[in-house]
């Protein structure tokens, strides 16, 4: 039980002057005026923060204030408050120093996190990871298949596309910061977290990075997925002449199909499947569904993405399909063609030899089918907010359909 002491705490002299009164009955109140009861063994350190409250109190009070004047310094009470709290902590005032410090510190990388986690575009690198996963196992033919050669394969190609995608997203932003200002204000170089010259070497250092590892790894399928993807992003994006290829709707949806349909299925699995297993290049059953179903999907994306993004599209002179055509649509085009893709694939799993699969990938796309059109019907296009966030559930039903192709034999 700790012992108990009761102490009266004696306040500084100040200047009698203007507001001196008030100033000494505040003070009173600081510095615990009174007989007050505290613990000792949480006090041990008193006599110490007694001296620096007095001293710094008088430093603040005589500095600030010229003789005559009526104003209060600011300081006075931030400095009264830290003397209040560092005395009820029972520690010396320099303590909360390195805790403000500490806390900064933290602060600070949360802050750093979070732009970075926006200036990546999450959502596709979470599309990039999965279908460089998905596909790797399309080459797998037995169990023993899944060794440590498999997974460092993969690792390989996961690290140099997420580099590339980076660099992508980012090129992408860099040339578009007055767009993303009116569509995008919360990204790092639209809102001034990022400056341009930062923008310029992320982008940069990712693209350099992707391309070293896939030199490292020394894969030619791999070499040629990065080599293509940085051509046809820089062109999307990049504003010179005849490239910015996102002016041009069909142009810009080509490109997109071409990488996450094309490039992501038949690269990253000869990735596998000749630079890993070191085996003849081969194209399955499953390979060309995913192939096929994926270019759907991709066109779906690029039409989507441009959904909520109307407003700036149109200021700044981006002819996209919904500039065009109007928002709904476009909007029950990209339903439609998702609606085609899963009855064609229910029609793939329907086909297959394999029970199992016949039933999990019939199954999976059926719910899946029936998800998408009753949350479309629900969705109101006047929203900007419900049209993106409807945005964000095409990329999940993307994430899903890369967890059932593997499953497609």
């Amino acid at each position: 039980m700790d012992s108990l002491l009761t102490r009266s705490f004696p306040c500084p002299s100040l200047i009698t002057n203007g507001e001196n009164d008030w100033r000494r009955d505040n003070l009173k109140k600081a510095c615990f005026s009174g007989n007050v009861v505290y613990p000792v063994s949480r006090f041990r350190t008193w006599n110490i923060v007694e001296r620096q409250c007095t001293a710094r109190f008088q430093q603040s009070l005589l500095k600030p204030c010229s003789k005559g004047s009526g104003e209060r310094p600011i300081f006075y009470q931030r400095q009264n408050k830290r003397c209040i709290v560092n005395a009820a902590a029972g520690q010396p005032l320099d303590s909360d120093s390195g805790a403000y410090n500490s806390n900064s510190i933290l602060n600070s990388a949360k802050s750093t996190l979070d732009a970075f986690y926006r200036f990546s575009r999450p959502h596709t690198v979470i599309g990039t990871a999965l279908s460089i996963l998905s596909v790797s196992l399309l080459a797998v033919e037995k169990l023993s298949d899944f060794s440590p050669l498999f997974f460092t394969g993969v690792l390989e190609a996961v690290l140099a596309a997420l580099f590339m995608n980076i660099y992508i997203v980012g090129l992408n932003q860099l040339y578009d910061i007055d767009i993303d200002k009116v569509n995008k204000p919360y990204l790092p170089l639209a809102s001034g977290e990022y400056s341009v010259a930062a923008g310029v070497m992320i982008v940069t250092s990712f693209s350099v990075l992707s391309f070293l590892v896939g030199w490292i790894v020394g894969s030619w399928p791999l070499f040629w997925a990065l080599f293509i993807s940085f051509v046809l992003g820089t062109a999307y994006s990049i504003n010179l002449p005849f490239l910015r290829w996102k002016r041009f709707a069909l142009v810009a949806a080509m490109c997109i199909l071409a990488v996450r349909a094309v490039i992501v299925q038949l690269a990253f699995f000869l990735h596998i499947q000749t630079h890993v297993y070191k085996r003849p290049a081969a194209f399955s059953r499953p390979l060309i569904f995913a192939t096929a179903f994926m270019s759907f999907f991709s066109v779906v994306i690029a039409l989507f993405k441009d959904i909520p993004d109307i407003d700036g599209d149109r200021i700044f002179g981006i002819r996209s399909f919904t500039v065009r055509l109007g928002q709904k649509p476009v909007f029950w085009t990209c339903i439609s063609l998702l609606e085609i893709a899963y009855g064609v694939a229910i029609l793939v799993g329907a086909s297959s030899g394999f029970l199992w699969s016949k039933i999990i990938t019939v199954l999976g796309h059926t719910v899946l089918a029936t998800i998408l059109w009753r949350s479309a019907k629900s969705v109101d296009l006047s929203s900007k907010a419900a049209i993106t966030s409807f945005y964000m559930f095409i990329w999940k039903l993307f994430y899903a359909e890369y967890l059932l192709i593997p499953l497609v034999r």
